[in-house]
């Protein structure tokens, strides 16, 4: 087992990150960025998303799978990625939108998930 998500607070404007268990809710792993967030609560809110995203795919149809969801807030940027190898489990990031570049934001959680084993 792998949980190791230290990389992701090199991601510019990295605010915090978890590795959640979406059929429990529960966090397995978590990086602080030394900011005011409440990951757990953070984590365990958006395995709602991430049930909600796989219902309504399976309500259209769609023999398809998330590769990420992108959460776009005033102030903030969330990444929400599901593990390719196990898509119970997904990856949370939170970062500040002014300072946070989305493309390689994206890419960096990727190569992330890409290391991880639950």
């Amino acid at each position: 087992m792998s949980t190791n998500i230290s990389e992701l607070k090199n991601i510019a404007g990295f605010i915090g990150a978890c590795l959640v268990d979406s059929e429990s809710g529960l966090m397995l792993a978590s990086e602080a960025g030394g900011g005011k967030f409440d990951l757990e609560a953070a984590g365990a809110a958006n395995t709602e998303v991430v049930r909600a995203k796989n219902a309504a795919m399976k309500a259209l149809g769609l023999n398809d799978h998330i590769e990420d969801i992108l959460i776009t807030l005033g102030s903030q940027l969330h990444l929400i990625r599901p593990l390719t190898s196990n898509p119970a489990v997904f990856v949370y990031v939170a970062l500040d939108r002014k300072s946070a570049n989305l493309g390689m934001a994206r890419l960096n959680v990727k190569n992330v998930e890409g290391t991880l084993k639950v």
